[in-house]
């Protein structure tokens, strides 16, 4: 686990290959919005969809607005709650 993004908005954080959990087989990713208290697991096709638009994304050298606005594409689909221990 590797936080790959931290931001007043947002927290990514990406899972390596772990070929002893299927959810894992090919790595993943739990975004959470930190106002909202919810977040999301990828996993699968939709992290490899999600891999390649963070890189084209990081080749544009945005701001952190930019990767916000991004990163808040996936809020429709943040309907977990975010549980803190």
């Amino acid at each position: 686990m590797n936080v790959i993004y931290n931001s007043e908005q947002y927290s990514v954080v990406e899972f390596g290959v772990d070929d002893d959990c299927d959810a894992l087989r090919f790595g993943g990713y739990e975004i959470m919005d930190k106002p909202a208290k919810r977040e999301i697991f990828i996993a699968g096709a939709l992290a490899e969809l999600f891999r390649r638009d963070v890189k084209d994304l990081i080749v544009t050298e945005p701001s952190i607005e930019e990767i916000d606005d991004f990163l808040g594409n996936y809020g429709s689909f943040m309907s977990q709650p975010v549980t803190f221990h």
